[in-house]
C-alpha cells in the first residue's frame, strides 16, 4: 500500500487537506497527518476557516522511509509555518534527494521553493509565484507534474491534484474509477 505524509501547519487551507486525504484514501493510499510541535505540542491543528483537524503523529516522529510521498496543502500562515520548520525542509531534501514523490498546493510550493526541491516547471496560487520568484511559474495548469514534483493552484483543482496523486501512486485504473465516482468529468 502507498504511504503519503501529510503535514498540517496552523493556518492550513481546510479544503485542500480535506479533499486530498478523501482522494488518496479512496484511492487506497494511506495517509498520516502530522501536527508541528513547535506550535502548540498538540495534535490539534487549526485550519484557516476555524476547522479543527486531528493530526495522527508529531513532525518530530517522522522518518522519511516510511512514506512514498510528501503532500504539503496550502494556506498562507500553514505554508510559512512549514517553510519555516527545520523539521519539514528536512524532509523535503530527503524525498528529493532519495527520488520520492513531493507535493504541495495552492500556497505551499513556496515551502518547496524554500527547501530548494522545486521542480522547473511548477504551478500555485496566482500570486505566489511572486514570492517563490522562480521561473518556470504555469497558470495556464491546474496540476503539474516535474518529474517527482506535483503541484497545484489552489482550493478549487485540490481534487483534481488528488487525482493525479492516485495515478502516480496507485495507477490508472484506481484513477479512473474515482474520477468517475466522484464525478470529476474536468480533471485531466
Amino acid at each position: 500500500m502507498a504511504t503519503v505524509l501529510l503535514p498540517l501547519a496552523k493556518g492550513f487551507e481546510e479544503v485542500e487537506a480535506v479533499s486530498l486525504i478523501d482522494v488518496m484514501r479512496r484511492g487506497g493510499i494511506e495517509v498520516t497527518l502530522a501536527y508541528l510541535d513547535d506550535e502548540f505540542d498538540t495534535d490539534l491543528v487549526l485550519g484557516a476557516n476555524g476547522i479543527t483537524i486531528k493530526a495522527d503523529v508529531s513532525i518530530n516522529t517522522v522518518i522519511a522511509d516510511d512514506f512514498d510521498m510528501i503532500v504539503l496543502p496550502g494556506g498562507w500562515d500553514g505554508t510559512y509555518a512549514l517553510a519555516d520548520n527545520k523539521k519539514v525542509q528536512s524532509l523535503l531534501k530527503e524525498f528529493k534527494e532519495r527520488e520520492k514523490l513531493v507535493g504541495a498546493i495552492c500556497a505551499a510550493p513556496y515551502a518547496l521553493s524554500r527547501a530548494g526541491v522545486l521542480g522547473k516547471d511548477y504551478t500555485c496560487y496566482p500570486s505566489v509565484e511572486n514570492e517563490i520568484k522562480q521561473d518556470g511559474y504555469r497558470a495556464d495548469k491546474m496540476v503539474v507534474v516535474d518529474g517527482n514534483i506535483i503541484t497545484s493552484r489552489g482550493p478549487g483543482t485540490a481534487l483534481c491534484f488528488g487525482l493525479e496523486i492516485v495515478r502516480t501512486l496507485v495507477g490508472k485504473d484506481s484513477y479512473i474509477a474515482i474520477k468517475e465516482g466522484m464525478l470529476l468529468d474536468f480533471c485531466n
